[in-house]
């Protein structure tokens, strides 16, 4: 697969998804704004114009440069952690406390700005799927440009699992906006200003999509920054595994192909965070990062989580190293989590300041690591619950599998419902601060349930009848519903 280049791209965006940063609020001109004049722009016909092999790969990268974003640096793991009982919220913050408290409502910045990322990742990959298959260019073949709208409808399904997974129905906006006039006003303004889709119809386009970029997408590439079709299958695994009722038949399919893909677990469980086995062979899709800030390269996830400067994010809870310490499973614990003493720093009514705990996986200070999004070990765990779930044997050969690697004993359970504690639990501490925990606790159900049981460093349940069901998806926000009449709101907020 040709190598991408690094261009940066204006922003091809929708009325209500337009994003530059976490700070900017949209403009209320529902006229989509083209100003990058590399890109072969006609700012007087708002047609633009791509009939080169080199826009071709420029709006490409523009698609894959999202995941180098606050969106994966931050939120995601906002998102996928702090909601959960793996962390408290740690930095002060209305947005920040929200989510702790389960306490969200539609003003919540957070709340806002990533519906926002995400439909601008929506966007960048509409912008390929639709005009990338009209360039004529000879340089561009028809191999490549199949592989690009290949990977971009990887892209395009990730963002829309997210919108799914977080707000429920979302706008299904599948093509791009071009200036409003009176001869094309009723095809125009419904993609201005569209209404909410039905999550299934939302899930049908997401598979879809996944579909056309497993037809498409290489099997290797120059690195794990790159889809290729061990990604597409675990985000299928995902995709199958979320979508209600769970299809655990696919998802055990999907699992294999991602085992059988050509991985391998690393022999170290700690060579996945030290930095120095990056694109390893357990890796299957992963963020890079080579610290140059210019080229908008560097990682700053560290600082956000790690250091003793400022409070950070994602405190560890003390109910996941209760859960890591009755495991006796220090190998984990101890690449998950750093303690550091900061006495005279800030105080914290969760942990003593003398040995205060910092998530561990992203620790890189040169903001040169890179962050794995998908990895072997969690397919490997998949497998056996879809194992577990349609009453087949070998899901305790999988846990023990995993297991080994980190010196702890094997497991040998007698009945389902025991299995299936055992793999909540094992997937909650080899996947700890990944992004995963909340919205495992989603798909299977348990999210109220686990949380009606966490307990404090005192043994205080924390979150004991704040979580409603209702909460289990976000708000639409409010600044996105006053903009576009159309967005109809979640119920109980």
């Amino acid at each position: 697969m040709k190598k991408l280049n690094g261009y940066l791209l204006a922003g091809v965006a929708l009325l209500t998804f337009t994003v530059v940063s976490c700070e900017d609020f949209l403009d209320k001109d529902p006229i989509s704004n083209y100003s990058n004049s590399t890109l072969g722009v006609d700012n007087n016909t708002d047609t633009l114009k791509y009939t080169t092999a080199e826009q071709a790969e420029a709006l490409l990268a523009t698609c894959y440069s999202n995941f180098r974003g606050e969106l994966f640096q931050l939120d995601y793991f906002v998102n996928g952690d702090m909601q959960s009982d793996d962390a408290y919220a740690g930095a002060s913050g209305t947005e920040f406390s929200q989510f702790d408290n389960f306490s969200i409502d539609a003003t919540n910045k957070n709340v806002e700005r990533d519906w926002k990322y995400l439909y601008k990742m929506v966007t960048d990959c509409n912008t390929v799927i639709v005009n990338v298959p009209k360039i004529t260019d000879q340089a561009l073949t028809d191999a490549r440009k199949k592989e690009i709208v290949a990977e971009a409808s990887f892209i395009r399904a990730w963002a829309y699992f997210d919108l799914v997974r977080l707000y429920g129905d979302v706008p299904l906006v599948l093509d791009v906006v071009t200036t409003i006039t009176a001869d094309n006003v009723a095809e125009v303004y419904p993609l201005l200003y569209p209404k909410r889709d039905s999550k299934e119809l939302v899930y049908d386009q997401i598979i879809t999509d996944l579909n056309t970029a497993l037809d498409g997408v290489p099997v290797t590439a120059p690195n794990k920054g790159y889809v290729t079709k061990g990604a597409v299958n675990a985000l299928l695994a995902r995709v199958y595994a979320t979508r209600q009722p769970i299809d655990y038949t696919k998802v055990n399919d999907y699992c294999d192909a991602v085992i059988n893909g050509g991985y391998s677990l690393l022999s170290n469980y700690d060579y996945l965070w030290d930095f120095q086995h990056e694109n390893s062979s357990e890796a299957i899709f992963e963020i890079q990062y080579d610290g140059n800030w210019n080229t908008g390269t560097g990682n700053w996830a560290v600082s956000m989580f790690l250091g003793t400067g400022w409070k950070k994010f994602n405190t560890p809870s003390n109910d996941l190293v209760a859960a890591f310490d009755a495991e006796n499973d220090v190998i984990r614990k101890n690449s998950s989590i750093k303690f550091e003493d900061v006495t005279g720093s800030w105080t914290d009514a969760n942990w003593p300041t003398s040995t205060y705990p910092f998530i561990y996986k992203i620790r890189d200070e040169a903001s040169t690591s890179n962050i794995i999004l998908m990895r072997l070990a969690d397919f490997i765990l998949l497998k056996a619950e879809a194992l577990n779930e349609l009453g087949l044997p070998g899901a305790d050969t999988l846990v023990n599998q995993i297991r080994g690697r980190v010196n702890l004993p094997s497991v040998s359970p007698t009945t389902k419902e025991q299995m299936r504690l055992i793999i909540e639990k094992e997937r909650r501490l080899e996947l700890a601060f990944e992004g995963i925990r909340w919205f495992d606790l989603l798909r299977t159900g348990r999210a109220i349930t686990v949380m009606e049981n966490v307990r404090g460093g005192n043994g205080e349940l924390l979150y004991a009848g704040k979580l409603q069901p209702y909460k289990l998806l976000w708000p639409i926000p409010q600044e996105q519903r006053d903009l576009n009449s159309m967005l109809t709101q979640n119920p109980g907020y």
